[in-house]
């Protein structure tokens, strides 16, 4: 296998979606461990959060709705489209 190819595998797709989420949950307990306070954990929280909605928007609602005459191949391509346009 490819190491450059596009996954095809679901189990695949979803043992990398699980490594994430254990990578997120064990930097962000290993950050409130450091600091345990609520101001800390809200911060980070409020944090994650927003950058999530923000993924969000750049590959769904760009995509699905307000980009719709544009795919793009990722964040790069969106950036270099934005900056290069006339």
């Amino acid at each position: 296998m490819n190491p450059f190819q596009d996954i095809r595998s679901k189990g695949l797709l979803h043992a990398k979606g699980l490594l994430f989420l254990v990578i997120g949950v064990v930097g962000c307990g290993t950050v409130v461990l450091e600091v345990p306070t609520l101001r800390v954990a809200f911060a980070l929280g409020a944090g994650i959060w927003g950058i999530c909605r923000f993924y969000y928007y750049l590959f769904y609602v760009l995509e699905n709705y307000a980009g719709r005459d544009r795919k793009y191949a990722g964040l790069w391509d969106a950036l270099r489209y934005v900056f290069t346009r006339r």
